[in-house]
């Protein structure tokens, strides 16, 4: 069963969460932290973007940059925000 989003901005929508609380957390999804030079997002995304080779392309930056120290606290993907959005609604297509 897959989501299917008509835009990136909708995308953006469902994926993005305004509360960083661990219990907004639903099974089967994980919270991420966007960050670029400017700006700190967290999104919450389906479990299931970890097998994706693009999605891991991302995992592997993160590592090179954060290590498994990360400064928020929970999994932060080094990347613009639209890049992360983009990325995100060509899985969910």
């Amino acid at each position: 069963m897959g989501f299917r989003f008509p835009s990136a901005i909708r995308a953006k929508q469902l994926i993005q969460r305004p509360s960083s609380n661990a219990k907004d957390v639903p099974k089967g999804f994980l919270a991420v932290y966007v960050a670029d030079e400017n700006n700190t997002k967290r999104f919450v995304i389906p479990v299931s973007y970890l097998n994706q080779p693009s999605f891991q392309d991302l995992l592997s930056q993160a590592e090179e940059e954060f290590g498994f120290e990360h400064p928020m606290g929970g999994l932060t993907i080094p990347c613009r925000e639209d890049a992360f959005i983009d990325l995100i609604s060509r899985l969910n297509a």
